[in-house]
């Protein structure tokens, strides 16, 4: 007996040496038992560790069953056995102790997820000092760079909303848009500023080449509803492409723009911000309020901040087909969004890949992200 004991004792040291990331649990069950019965933002004893926060926005009725938002798939195909309260955000978390993946939904706009990532690090149940963040989000697509479905990868992260504004009915006749950059001198003026109000902030370009070559081959499912969506694209190949992996920056702003003159200011606001560097691929609300607390949190070792990536699905276009008035094909989109289905299913299907990734191999990718 005494043999067949130390027999399976060194068989599990072994397997755990082997593959210590699918072993070892982030958390035991006494661990996460002290962890539920503290309160939400109060000393806690013990803090749950997180090796990835998969960052979502929003939630569309109920967490399973109904219709999917963001959160919805996850939920529903992964085993979250912990749910925390989290009466300073939007949304409850969800946690794995087994695979130590947190799940958040900040709700929609850069103040709700720049304010809940901000109380997530500071939350005293939680360590996040080596997580790794996944923003994964549905976003307007540019027809020039990738089809509806298709997910980008970021590198750049530009912010929409601080800017100068005037209406479009009182420009000048030699102005090609009426919203232009802080302290500059119009929106022809090229003079290159630094983005010192948070106007762009640049994500870790290794960890994002890395998980676009993790993911860049998967498959992604096409459907009736996009294949229909994108023939209207002449004109623009890459949006008649079925579903595909790319890299692709995002620009966040709290107003859901639309139209071709629209995605030309978007191109160009990435292009002034990044100095030239930047591609404008995908258009949404919250990357750089997320990320601002992220810089933030990071000062006091509550957060990594080269250890978070941005992944937005493209659920509809972010201009009209040609030949279409952006007015009622807006319009019409709020009904439903063309590539909604397809976009939700692919972020969990590439995002998924790199969660996986990093947690069956946490021995690899603890101490430093991948290169």
């Amino acid at each position: 007996m005494h043999l067949l004991v130390r027999a399976l004792v060194f068989a599990a040291a072994l397997f755990a040496t082997v593959s210590p990331g699918l072993a070892t649990p982030a958390a035991s069950p006494a661990l996460v038992a002290t962890v539920k019965a503290c309160a939400p933002a109060r000393p806690c004893a013990a803090k749950l560790p997180v090796r990835v926060v998969v960052v979502t926005m929003f939630e569309i009725g109920r967490d399973s069953g109904d219709k999917p938002g963001e959160f919805q798939l996850w939920n529903e195909r992964r085993k979250f056995d912990v749910r925390l309260p989290f009466p300073q955000g939007w949304h409850d978390l969800a946690y794995d102790p087994q695979t130590g993946v947190l799940v958040i939904v900040t709700g929609m706009g850069s103040i709700r997820s720049a304010t809940a990532a901000l109380a997530l690090g500071l939350d005293e149940r939680l360590d996040l000092s080596r997580a790794y963040w996944l923003v994964a989000g549905i976003a307007g697509i540019d027809p020039a760079d990738a089809s509806v479905g298709s997910a980008a990868w970021a590198h750049f992260l530009v912010d929409g909303d601080m800017a100068h504004e005037i209406d479009a009915r009182e420009i000048p006749v030699d102005w090609k848009s009426g919203y232009f950059a802080l302290h500059s001198k119009g929106p022809s003026d090229p003079t290159p500023l630094d983005p010192v109000d948070g106007e762009m902030f640049e994500l870790n370009p290794h960890l994002r080449d890395w998980a676009f070559e993790l993911t860049k081959a998967i498959k992604l499912p096409d459907d009736a509803a996009i294949t229909a969506a994108r023939a209207r694209y002449a004109g623009y190949p890459n949006a008649q492409k079925p579903p595909f992996v790319l890299k692709g920056d995002n620009l966040a702003a709290m107003t859901f723009w639309h139209g071709a003159r629209l995605t030309d200011w978007a191109n160009d606001w990435t292009r002034f911000w990044t100095r030239g560097q930047g591609e404008f691929v995908t258009s949404a609300m919250e990357e750089t309020g997320t990320f601002q607390s992220i810089e933030y949190l990071t000062r006091i070792g509550r957060a990594d901040r080269n250890r978070v990536m941005v992944l937005r699905a493209g659920s509809n276009f972010t201009m009209p087909p040609p030949g279409t008035a952006p007015a009622p094909y807006l319009l019409a989109e709020n009904q439903g969004y063309a590539g909604m289905t397809a976009a939700l299913e692919n972020l969990y299907l590439v995002g998924g890949k790199v969660v996986d990734e990093l947690t069956a191999h946490w021995d690899r990718y603890e101490k430093a992200p991948p290169k």
